[in-house]
This record gives structure tokens, sequence and C-alpha cells, in this order.
């Protein structure tokens, strides 16, 4: 029997809920991005971090690091191939904090010692809290 997978520390959820390529063909798939695999691209490619410093970010070994880095780069190579659809997807991950989405103008924020339940962007207070499933 498998061990019980560890969940993947992330810093914040992805900006965005998906993307579509131009001139988009609705009858294809989408692909789903796990939220641990964002965080892995946007270490190690935005952030520039090695593959250490980021594996010890998320609380995984280096070697799982690799494995949900590579998988990351395989599903973007293989949307922009095939022009398929995008879905970020909450996948094997815990947030650090907690974590909102703003209904109004759908940006993510979370909020830190605050008392005060609007969205910083557009002061709209209809926000619900992502789930951590």
């Amino acid at each position: 029997m498998p061990r019980r997978r560890r969940l993947r520390r992330i810093v914040a959820p992805p900006g965005f809920k998906g993307f579509k390529p131009y001139g988009h063909v609705e009858n294809k798939t989408a692909i789903d991005l796990n939220y641990e695999e964002y965080e892995a691209i946007k270490l190690a490619d935005y952030d520039l971090m090695n593959h250490a410093e980021a594996s010890k970010l998320m609380g995984v070994s280096r070697a799982t690091f690799a494995r949900i880095y590579e998988s990351a780069r395989r599903k973007i190579a293989k949307a922009l191939v095939e022009t398929s659809e995008i879905k970020a997807v909450y996948g094997n991950a815990h947030l650090d904090n907690d974590w909102f989405v703003c209904n109004k103008c759908h940006a993510r924020f979370n909020l830190p010692n605050s008392t005060e339940n609007a969205c910083p962007i557009c002061q709209s207070e209809v926000i619900e809290r992502i789930q951590e499933k």
C-alpha cells in the first residue's frame, strides 16, 4: 500500500481560472493544471529558484519537486501544441493563508491581520473564501 501523499504548500493560488488560445475550438478537452504545478512553474521559471530552494518552500523533496515541475511543463506544452484550454484546479495542495476571490472583479487576495472583509481592488463585499479540499 503506498504512503499517503503529503500536501504541497503553495504561497498563493494562481491569479487565473484558466487560459484559452485565440481562435479556441470549443470541442477540445481542457487540460487541468494543479495549483502545485502552477507553483512549481512560478518558483522555477518566474522566481528563478533552483529545485532545492523551491522544494524547501513547497515542503517536498527535491525529487518530488522535479516530478511536479516536469508534469506542469508537459501539460503546458500539450495545451500549446494541441490548442487546448488550460484550467487551474486545486489538486494536492494547501494554502499558507486564507485566500479569497472577489466575485465582482475576480481578484484573488488574502486579508492578513484585517477585520475588513472587502476586496482591496474594487472594495466589493461579495467575496468568498477559496476552500482547501
